[in-house]
């Protein structure tokens, strides 16, 4: 065991731990298990390598224009800041997340988070330089790892980079999906099938439109996602405390963003307002909405090919992939597991979007307190909706099988087909065509032949596929 103060006491530490004495104080104050993400974790650590890198130019800007002068102010040692670097590289990079303690819902507003990975960067560089951990004196978290940053600036920043990088992953998740449902708009071109509205029988339709429905809708997700990032490439990295870039050199503020987008390759920029960027989070509010519209149109799509795969129709024409055994009583039984799980994902991004708005609003003066809870929830959605994406394209859409019935025979006994006949013989004699089909359990030629509405030409040429399923009619059609 080793020991660590601050100016609260002294607390005993494990002798191999990289966290120190802060980690261990929050994890005990926050006694939540769920686990913080880790590409959160890693882009914290690119962020700490900006502006690693960016203090090695400050050293070096300095002393090209004042050399040989003494600094009413102490300069950290290149070498010191070399390793601190090396040592980012590596959390960017994934490494020691094991010895990341920090559950994601905390209090604070980061400033566990930054401790840790701060405690984590010192600890490691001070094992690299065979120095013993916890040894502070040669290599501390305040004043050296955490060497002009604050919480305030590193933590919003490393989420802004965090999301961008996933939403790129959504983008392409999107898009894969689109081209799935795609194939299977052409696949099943101009086929047949019953509309429906509020569950009731309607006009007849095609399975091709049907999935244009759903093509149109991810199209308009995956160009709404494609504008997610115009709302968060702003981030306030070297505003400090409360974007006023108190203590911190202008040179160093100027700076470390240009350098962040560098190692990111992210079009990341500097708030033009620091302290906007640091006290308001509306921004994730909005992605947000963008994300909960996604989730919105999955659970439609998702649960339209529940109904239509289900055995509440008796004779379905839709059927899903069989994925696993639905029952460990009932022998045989397969249940819509993919649909379920995106339905289940769709309701968890709502409830992440009433905690996201709900928390941003308690943004109080110059900072947010709640950021640590709004990160993980928007990038629990982001990866919720990735996964959800992969699941329908690889689990459901290129396995999906539709083998259409005698839709014809059934179609023509639907009241809702004297629809096709009302430009013809008006709103009154369609209803009365489809209550004599209703009434009697007869086609619609069978209601025709006795009422002699139109004649059997006409009749038979208005009800071939084609007709049903043209966009609308000429007027030269009806002379």
């Amino acid at each position: 065991m080793r020991i660590e103060s601050d100016f609260i006491g002294q607390r005993e530490l494990p002798e191999d731990a990289l966290w120190g004495i802060h980690s261990l104080r929050a994890q005990e104050n926050f006694p939540d298990k769920t686990p913080f993400h880790k590409e959160w974790y890693m882009a914290i650590g690119v962020v700490k390598q900006a502006c690693y890198q960016t203090y090695t130019r400050f050293l070096g800007a300095i002393h090209h224009k004042f050399p040989n002068k003494k600094f009413p102010f102490h300069l950290l040692d290149k070498q010191l800041i070399d390793e601190l670097e090396k040592v980012a590289i590596e959390v960017k990079n994934g490494k020691h997340f094991e010895h990341f303690i920090i559950p994601a819902i905390q209090g604070g507003a980061g400033t566990s988070i930054n401790m840790n990975v701060n405690e984590i960067i010192s600890n490691r560089a001070l094992q690299k330089i065979g120095k013993q951990l916890g040894s502070y004196q040669h290599i501390d978290p305040f004043e050296h790892a955490n060497v002009f940053q604050s919480t305030n600036d590193v933590i919003p920043t490393s989420l802004k980079i965090a999301a961008i990088s996933l939403l790129q992953e959504l983008e392409e998740a999107i898009n894969t999906l689109r081209l799935d449902v795609e194939k299977t708009e052409s696949k099943y071109r101009n086929v047949l099938r019953q509309g429906y509205t509020q569950m009731q029988a309607a006009v007849p339709s095609s399975y091709d439109k049907l999935f244009s429905t759903y093509n149109n809708a991810l199209s308009r997700d995956w160009w709404r996602v494609s504008k997610c990032f115009e709302r968060l490439k702003e981030v306030n990295l070297g505003g400090g405390a409360i974007g006023t870039g108190l203590s911190i050199p202008r040179f160093f503020i100027m700076e470390v963003v240009p350098n962040l987008q560098k190692l990111t390759g992210l079009p990341i920029t500097r708030a033009e307002n620091l302290s906007d960027a640091t006290a308001n989070q509306d921004c994730f509010v909005e992605v947000h909405a963008t994300l909960k519209a996604h989730a919105v149109n999955l659970e439609k799509m998702i649960s339209d090919m529940r109904l239509l795969g289900s055995d509440l129709f008796q004779n379905k024409e839709v059927h899903l992939p069989q994925k696993q055994v639905g029952s460990s009583i009932m022998p045989g039984k397969i249940n819509p597991v993919i649909p379920e799980f995106v339905i289940s994902a769709a309701h968890k991004i709502y409830a992440n979007d009433v905690m996201i708005s709900s928390l941003a609003a308690q943004g109080c003066l110059e900072l947010n307190a709640y950021l640590p809870s709004i990160g993980h929830a928007i990038l629990d959605s982001i990866k919720l909706l990735i996964a959800a994406n992969k699941s329908i394209s690889e689990n459901l859409f290129r396995e999906l099988t539709i083998h259409p019935k005698s839709i014809e025979v059934s179609l023509l006994k639907n009241p809702s087909v004297a629809t096709a006949l009302s430009p013809y013989i008006g709103y009154h004699q369609a209803a009365h065509l489809a209550l004599e089909m209703k009434k009697n359990n007869c086609s619609i030629l069978e209601a025709n032949q006795k009422l002699n509405f139109v004649t059997e030409e006409l009749l038979d040429q208005l009800l071939q596929p084609k007709e049903l399923l043209k966009m609308g009619f000429r007027i030269e059609e009806t002379l």
